[in-house]
Order: C-alpha cells, then structure tokens, then sequence
C-alpha cells in the first residue's frame, strides 16, 4: 500500500484531523513538507518504513571515492534483484517524494548515484576503468637517432603493471630520452630534461610518475602545462600508461564549470594535471590544497617560465612543500630560462639527446618564396596536388585562421579551425576529431604548437613564418612522430629572407627551397598597393613625430608669471611638506 500523500494530510483528507486550522505550506530544505495533522489512518508497518526511510535521509552521505562507484553499483543492482524477487516495485518500497528544483550547489551526491547506478559510463579520471581509446600504430624502433637500441623498459626499474600496459601499447624500445630521464627520477633526483620533439617526453616523466607515487593518497603529484590541449593530453596519456595500476589523474583547466572540477577534485587523485590559472583557481577556493605534493612537472618549461606564465608558477612553487622533486622538460631551453629554472630545483641533473639539430631528422623541411597575395593560392595548390593525409596549417593571426578555414571550405576541401577565441567545447570537439583521423585539414594558431602528439600528421604548412623562431620546432614537430616520417613546408616572402636565415641558424640546419614549375603567380592586385602606400605613409608619419628623430632642441616654452611667480618652473618637490598626513577618502 503506498504511503500517505503530505499535501493530503493538510488539505482534511481522511487521515488528518480535521479540527487543526489550516498552515501556510512551508518549505523544508533538504526534506519534504512536515503533515499537520495527526496520520492516524496509517498502517504500523506503514509507519515502520517511513521512518526507517526519514532516518536513512537524515543521516548524512559519506563522500565517496571514484574507485568506490563500482562496488556501489554491483550493490545496487543486487538489491534491486532482491527487490523484484519478493514482488516489490521500487515506487511501492518508499514512497515518492514531490517535485523538487535541482539544486544548483556543488554537492554531487546526485551524479555520483546515475553514474554508480550505469555500469557502462564511468567517472572520466577513474584509471581503474579506463580503457584505451587510441589505437597506436606500431612504431619503427630501428631509427637509432631516436631509439635506444640497447636497453628496454624493463631495464630502467619499471614495475610489472606498467611493463604489462607498455606491450599493450606497442611499446617496445625506449627512446633516448626516456632511458636517460626515467632513472634517476626514479632515484629521486631534480632533473632538466631536453629532447627534440616527438621523442616521447610526456612518456619519459609520467612513467616514473605512475611508478614512484603511492595509490589511495590524494594529490601527491602536479603536473602543470601552458595550455588546456597539452592538459587534456597528458592526463589522457597518464590514463592509458596507467591503465592497470590503478592510479588516477584529474585534469583541472579552464573554460569548463568550476563545480564539474570541484566535483571530481572532491573525489581525490594521486595526480592533478593543469593549466597555472585554473590550479591557483581551485587553490584559493579551497578544493585543491597544495600541501601533499612530493612531484612538480612543469612540461614546456620554456613557455611556463616564460614573462607570461612566471608569476603564476614563482606563486604556485612558492605554496608548494619545500621538500619535493622536481622535474622540467622541454624541446627548447635557453641559457636565461635554464637558469631561472635552477632556482627553483635542487642539484637539478641536466639531461639532453638533442645534439645536434633541434629538429627531428626524419622531418623534412622545405621553403617556398610567395608573394603575400599568393599565399591562399599556393595553399590550394599545395594542398589539391599533393594530397597529403592529414595537414596542419599553423598561422600567426586568429583572423586569418578563420580566413583561411572558410575560403577552403568553399573550394571544397574540408577544413577546420582552432584558436583561442573558440569556446572550450568546440576546441574539445576539433581536438578529438583530430585524434580519431576524422579531419584531413586543418588551420591553426600557435595554440597547437606546443605537445599536440597526434599520429598520422603527415604535412605541416607554416602558412606565416612565427615571429618567435623557437615556435618553429614545436610547428615542426607535430609531425614525423615516434619514428614516422613528415613534411614541413614554409611560406617566404622576400622581406622574410632574414627571418628564414635566424631560424636555419637556431636549428643548426639548413633548409632547402622547393619550386613547383606549375604554380602560375598571380598579378599584383590593385587594394594591395594602396594598402602598402598606406602603411609606408603611417610609417613616415611616424617617423616625424618622433622625438629622436629630430636633432634639433625643443623649443623653450614660455611660463605664465600669474601661475608660477617670477616664470620660475618647479624641478623638484618644496623641501618641506606634511608628510602624507592629510585624511583622504582613498585606503
């Protein structure tokens, strides 16, 4: 028999009493409205269950940690087997509470129920239930340029779950930066670690990570990147080495709901991977404590400790225990950032395989002289005569990213666009389809410079040569990944000729020019020369109104005597004053 409705109760249905003037109905957070009356009309058994079900309610959830969710789904897919067997429906065993709005606070006892309740979705950073979602081709071990050809995984003190995960993964030789980083991380030493690009680094440090920290201990590990891609990857990339110790991650970066993280962080991890914002973000609201962490990673060191990103990481260091290790990795370390990077490390051990050039060998590298006005065409051409598999088109402007995506859609060929104006969900979004090989195209600002590991990328554009020469590895180093192969071809203007000759410089390589005979220049077109007179007539402009442009001294201005008496200027302070004194409306 189903429970008493309690709007029932006060409205004199029979079962209330009747002589009890009518309430207000009143609202109870947390429960439902108290009856009136007197529900005498119930039954004892009745009366059993509502209360035994009021006690459950009252007594507080205890939170749970994600490793927990499958063993409360398995108990409650038993006890609605239970249920069933003895005829009972589960609207008929408690009695059905009256519509509530759905709060907006930040406890997640609801999501934590539908998720233990499903077993085929799982919590997104439970490595416990992860599965590998990327197929890796397998990888040509036998360059020796990148591959330790003497030592193997189980060689440098890995434990035998991940060795296992390793095999799965098409792991067979380590890389030369993993053989000579992974050690004596392990060994518990600070390490600077350089290596060209597409040499496995992410692999080289979250290895021994996944080894060294001790499962069920929250936050023991951050591991910080400069961008939400580079995040999202590296946790994923945790999640697939980590798959079978059991040890879970958390991605922390902006652009998604600070409750969604809150959530997860409640939960608890060994490893939290992030962007600098959003981790001194959690910090300050007091989801994430800093307190625990015996590992710091900052991946593209270079970046981090670059003017941009300094002040957040000297803050994030700083909140950091004291007795910690510490590890940085990059593609491209300068003498200034290498040492600004010592002070923040103990007897740091500085190991690098990139002697030599910075680029990959097997990348190889081509420019091509264009005018500006025949870059688009260039780009089509390039792009309908080779027909390369899967292109990456880098460009300096976020504008001209989106220029360049609509004008190949309209010529047929299917492209994408990503920068850092698009929201977080449509950058998610390119992101996977790029993973998953679903997209042949596309157009780029520097945001996917840095640690994208995409297979499969068989061509990169560098649609605008970067400013910044270093980028130019990282643009180039998108492809030929893990021992493949990969093209990089580079859009010249004449003026750029010094530009080219500092970047074949920082590389310590040259590079070749291709020619394609069938590439027909277009004529110089007319909003482009006025467009250049203009420029040149601002420039001149410009150039006269600067002060160091003239030799000559500046005219001597002639001072009112009814403003300074006696056309004497003040050049300094008067020599007596009150000494700030005077009450102000500022504090």
């Amino acid at each position: 028999m189903p429970d008493e409705n309690p709007d029932q109760a006060q409205s004199g249905q029979p079962g209330s009493d009747s002589t009890e003037p009518s309430k207000k109905k009143r609202r109870r957070r947390g429960g439902r409205r108290k009856p009136a009356g007197d529900t005498g009309a119930t039954s004892s058994a009745e009366t059993g269950s509502d209360s035994t079900s009021a006690e459950s309610a009252d007594q507080p959830k205890k939170p749970r940690r994600g490793r927990d969710l499958a063993a409360s789904a398995s108990e409650s897919s038993s006890d609605s087997d239970t249920s069933q067997s003895h005829g009972e429906s589960p609207n008929q065993s408690e009695s059905k509470p009256r519509k509530k709005r759905p709060s907006r606070g930040r406890s997640s006892k609801g999501r934590d129920d539908d998720r233990a309740k499903s077993p085929g979705d799982r919590p997104e950073s439970t490595s416990e239930d992860a599965v590998v979602t990327r197929a890796r081709n397998e990888r040509d071990t036998t360059n020796a340029d990148i591959f330790d050809q003497d030592k193997s995984f189980a060689d440098l003190g890995l434990p035998t779950e991940l060795l296992e995960q390793l095999k799965v993964l098409n792991f067979t030789n380590p890389t030369h930066i993993q053989s000579q980083i992974i050690p004596p991380i392990i060994a518990g030493r600070d390490v600077i670690g350089q290596a060209k690009t597409g040499t496995g680094k992410t692999a080289a440090f979250g290895l021994p990570l996944l080894a060294e920290v001790t499962q069920g201990e929250d936050f023991q590990a951050l591991i910080l990147a400069p961008t939400r891609e580079l995040a999202i990857q590296i946790h994923k990339e945790l999640e697939e080495l980590g798959h079978k110790s059991h040890v879970r991650s958390i991605p922390v970066y902006g652009g998604q709901k600070i409750t969604t993280q809150a959530d997860k962080l409640k939960k608890g991890a060994e490893i939290v991977v992030g962007t600098p914002g959003r981790v001194m973000d959690m910090q300050r609201r007091g989801y994430l404590s800093f307190n625990n962490f015996k590992f710091v990673i900052l991946d593209e060191v270079d970046r981090m400790l670059d003017v941009g990103f300094r002040q957040d990481i000297k803050h994030i260091l700083g909140l950091c225990p004291k007795q910690r290790q510490t590890v940085f990795v990059s593609a491209t370390l300068s003498d200034e950032i290498e040492k600004l990077a010592r002070t923040y490390m103990t007897d740091p051990e500085k190991i690098v395989t990139s002697a030599g050039s910075l680029t990959a060998s097997l990348v190889k590298q081509f420019y091509l002289t264009v005018q500006p006005w025949d870059k688009k065409k260039l780009l089509r051409h390039l792009l309908t005569h080779e027909e390369p598999t899967l292109t990456l088109v880098f460009c300096r402007l976020k504008r001209v990213v989106d220029d360049l995506a609509k004008m190949l859609n309209r010529e047929g060929i299917e492209a994408h666009a990503i920068h850092a104006d698009l929201g977080q969900g449509k950058r998610n979004a390119v992101m996977e389809r790029l993973r998953t090989g679903k997209l042949s195209v596309l157009i780029a600002s520097d945001l996917a410079a840095r640690g994208i590991d995409v297979e499969n990328i068989t061509h990169v554009i560098n649609y605008d040569l970067p400013e910044d020469i270093e980028l130019y590895v990282h643009r180039i180093g998108r492809t030929a990944r893990a021992g493949a192969g990969g093209v990089a071809w580079s859009f010249v203007t004449p003026e750029q000729g010094p530009l080219l000759t500092a970047i074949e410089n920082h590389i310590n390589s040259e590079i070749p020019a291709q020619e394609y005979p069938d590439f027909e220049p277009g004529p110089v077109p007319d909003d482009y020369r006025e467009q250049q007179l203009s420029r040149e007539r601002q420039l001149e402009a410009a150039m006269q109104r600067s002060r160091y442009n003239s030799s000559e001294a500046p005219p001597k201005i002639e001072v009112s005597e009814n403003k300074f008496p006696g056309g004497v200027v003040p050049a300094k302070r008067p020599p007596k004053s009150l000494g700030g004194r005077i009450k102000s409306g500022r504090r």
